[in-house]
């Protein structure tokens, strides 16, 4: 009998340990190790973001990892996004975002995870990023402030492509490359000129 319950111990130990692992010990947030981690580099991230993004949003909001108090009970949790406005001193989610204040955050995050990539690899060099879009859900100033956050980040050592259909932005750029189509086929220039 004393052995029995000496493995019945045992296995309760193991089993509570493999429960909290996997986050599947209950009356928790699903938060297993693996989401622990990257949770880590998750706020690394965040944090690099918010430089950036306290620039180009004109420090009315910053991203926050939402805290493990305020993770969901149901299903995988812990790499949630929240944004804290500095105007209404509140935390709300990031999907309350508007069109304009979404592409920040996402240009935002994108550059703050090349930044841990390169710190965290050491000899890793991310000297090449091409943006697809989400320009023209800016505001003239919004605009320009991401603009000047790419244009620092490209320096004269990195190559940052944009592939837009906005008029205002294809004039704020020095070097373009304009791809076009006609009864001949595709056709491109490349170079410093005006359109």
């Amino acid at each position: 009998m004393a052995v029995r319950e000496k493995l019945e111990k045992e296995y309760q130990t193991v089993h509570l340990l493999y429960q909290t692992a996997n986050g599947k010990l209950s009356g928790t947030a699903g938060l297993d190790f693996q989401t622990y981690i990257q949770r880590q580099y998750f706020k690394q991230m965040i944090q690099a973001a918010n430089k950036r993004l306290k620039f180009m949003a004109d420090g009315r909001f910053f991203l926050k990892c939402r805290e493990l108090e305020d993770l969901g009970r149901q299903g995988e949790v812990g790499l949630d996004l929240d944004i804290y406005s500095m105007e209404t001193d509140r935390i709300r989610d990031v999907k309350t975002l508007s069109g304009g204040e979404s592409f920040m955050a996402a240009l935002s995050m994108a550059l703050g995870m090349a930044d841990v990539i390169q710190n965290a690899a050491g000899n890793v060099r991310l000297d090449t990023m091409f943006i697809d879009e989400g320009f023209g859900s800016l505001d003239e100033e919004s605009r320009m402030r991401a603009v000047r956050v790419l244009q620092d980040l490209a320096g004269e050592k990195r190559l940052i492509g944009i592939i837009s259909h906005v008029t205002e932005l294809k004039d704020q750029m020095e070097r373009k490359l304009i791809v076009w189509k006609d009864e001949k086929g595709s056709h491109i220039r490349w170079g410093n000129f005006t359109l």
